[in-house]
């Protein structure tokens, strides 16, 4: 058995879960963290496809009895049937923009420098959002769950998700601080950001597995283990950032993860220019 390859598949399963949901970018993470331990061919991309399920099924997991409500209340429930259409509206614009323009993207912008760059200027951004909400009290006092917003919200944060499809922007930032641009309290952006992860990285995540379904990549007996380890992983420590992220929004601002993104973006740029990390381009 290949120890190695293991150790490897739970650290990115980590790395997944753990960033998935905050404003960090997971992708762009995972692109840096899979350049480090030389996992980033064919097998490591399907291996991340592959592992992002872990993570939505742990907010599937954490917010089971919503979702159950909503199902069984569909036909009856005029809030059940507002709250899937605005998933769906919130979900349309960034889908068909990765549809049309996902290959570009991924040809172009899928690697270290362009990822830390996009690092510092979501940072930039988060700074903007939260000085403006604190001194402007721009929060619309009207939206105290998910279950009000208007179809005009979801459409604004999908809007704001498409900015996501850059890697290192971060979809969970694009969400959760589109939202409060447009005036969500914290948390609501927060809970509705969860919420749109389950259609938009499942739906992108299905795309990706029907095309590694067409084109399947040579996958090992302990390659197999280490999809199933990483898969693991990756729900674990999803569902313990969730949990902890629903609790942290209530009392904190995003202001500690702006300073994050600059660091690590500036930490990538430092180590690629001066030549102590040989980063991909």
């Amino acid at each position: 058995m290949d120890l190695i390859l293991l150790l490897k598949a739970v650290i990115l399963g980590v790395v997944e879960g753990l960033t998935e949901f905050l404003p960090i970018s997971s992708t762009g993470h995972l692109i840096l963290v899979g350049d480090l331990l030389d996992f980033n061919d064919e097998r490591g991309k399907a291996f991340e496809v592959i592992i992002q399920f872990g993570a939505i099924l742990a907010v599937c997991w954490e917010f089971r009895e919503k979702l159950l409500k909503v199902a069984s209340s569909v036909v009856s429930s005029a809030s059940s049937r507002r709250f899937i259409l605005n998933l769906l509206i919130a979900s349309a614009p960034a889908m068909g923009l990765g549809f049309i323009f996902g290959k570009h993207i991924k040809a172009v912008l899928f690697s270290p420098i362009p990822v830390a760059s996009a690092f510092i200027v979501g940072a930039l951004i988060i700074f903007w959002v939260e000085q403006r909400q604190e001194t402007a009290g721009s929060v619309n006092g009207h939206i105290h769950s998910v279950d009000d917003l208007s179809y005009l919200d979801a459409l604004k944060v999908g809007i704001a998700q498409c900015a996501a499809l850059i890697p290192g922007t971060s979809r969970s930032g694009a969400t959760i601080i589109g939202g409060m641009m447009f005036g969500l309290p914290r948390a609501v952006a927060t809970e509705f950001s969860f919420f749109l992860a389950i259609p938009v990285i499942g739906g992108a995540t299905a795309y990706e597995l029907l095309k590694l379904w067409k084109n399947p990549v040579a996958i090992s007996g302990d390659y197999s283990i280490a999809i199933a380890i990483g898969f693991i992983a990756a729900f674990i420590s999803a569902f313990v950032c969730v949990r902890w992220l629903i609790h942290y929004v209530a009392h904190h601002n995003f202001i500690p993860f702006a300073w994050y993104r600059i660091v690590f973006g500036l930490l990538v740029l430092i180590t690629s220019y001066s030549g102590l990390i040989a980063w991909s381009h």
